[in-house]
């Protein structure tokens, strides 16, 4: 895989939140509303400090603090965290930045590890993964569905997809797409590397 880093709470924490620049709506709407950090502390019960902090993404603000901020203010806590700009959806994830997650955490022997692709964008209307799948016996992996449809792209190894009671062997540059809402279950095949990018779509209205 492209990461091996184990999750950080406030790190990964303080990744997602930017995307939504907190402190740069923060600082907007303090300007517009023509209050100073210092009034704008009174209000709150924040330091003036704390308040400068979170403008400058140096600290991840709590919901509480937020809700706080958004009183002030009169507005909802979904100013926060809506796109006030219209601006087209652009959203850039550097192989550094991706976390490396079990398919269920605490398992202990996950059928596949993935790395988020796109977890920088906003109101996506699809979900992107690379994927990373151990050697497993037949039937050793546990069946799992979700609404939608699924696409899977062999980079590296072979994997083999168990769909309607049948397994599909697909080795590198061999591709699926499929109903996920139909059962199905993912092995590695040899030992070594076997990666694959996986796309998942929600159902059609």
């Amino acid at each position: 895989m492209t990461s091996s880093r184990t999750e950080s709470g406030p790190e990964t924490i303080r990744r997602v939140l930017s995307a939504y620049e907190i402190g740069r709506k923060l600082r907007q709407l303090r300007l517009r509303k023509k209050i100073a950090l210092v009034d704008l502390g009174r209000h709150t019960g924040l330091s003036a400090s704390m308040l400068s902090q979170l403008e400058n993404g140096k600290l991840v603000p709590t919901l509480a603090t937020l809700a706080r901020i958004a009183m002030v203010f009169d507005v909802g806590l979904e100013y926060f965290f809506g796109n006030r700009r219209g601006q087209k959806t652009f959203a850039i994830v550097r192989a550094a930045e991706r976390l490396r997650f079990p398919e269920r955490a605490g398992s202990p022997k996950p059928s596949y590890f993935f790395e988020c692709l796109a977890f920088a964008a906003q109101d996506k209307g699809l979900q992107a993964y690379v994927a990373e799948f151990p050697p497993r016996k037949p039937g050793e992996t546990p069946e799992h569905f979700h609404e939608g449809a699924e696409f899977l792209f062999v980079l590296e190894g072979s994997v083999g997809i168990r769909f309607q009671g049948q397994e599909h062997l697909l080795h590198r540059g061999d591709s699926v797409y499929f109903d996920s809402s139909e059962p199905h279950a993912y092995r590695g095949l040899v030992k070594g590397l076997a990666r694959a990018v996986v796309v998942t779509t929600p159902p059609r209205l």
